[in-house]
């Protein structure tokens, strides 16, 4: 998602210029293990501006945000710096799943 971004503000070829304003105003966006992607200043700028402006309503529509992650909230504030962390927590509903990986159960059946 941040590639994309990046790519359509500065014009690279095939980049997609409607992304952007997509991720602020599609009614329900999902972003799907946070975290695993290389932390740059531009991504958590970005980050920052597409939580921000769903949370407040900036895009003058009611939207909702589901995100899945694998780090816990301190992890979430060390990676993406206090202003990110305190929307996270202050805003959204955490919800932990517990059990096995189906995928490392999945690999262990075909071993």
């Amino acid at each position: 998602m941040f590639d994309e971004i990046n790519d359509a503000k500065f014009g690279r070829e095939n980049a997609r210029f409607d992304l952007y304003e997509n991720i602020l105003n599609v009614d329900l966006l999902i972003i799907d293990d946070l975290g695993t992607e290389k932390i740059t200043d531009t991504k958590i700028t970005e980050l920052f501006t597409i939580i921000n402006t769903r949370l407040l309503n900036q895009n003058h529509k009611i939207t909702k945000t589901i995100i899945s992650t694998n780090l816990n909230i301190d992890e979430l504030f060390k990676t993406y710096t206090t202003r990110i962390g305190s929307r996270l927590a202050g805003n959204y509903r955490f919800i932990r799943f517990f059990g096995d990986d189906l995928r490392f159960k999945k690999g262990k059946k075909e071993l």
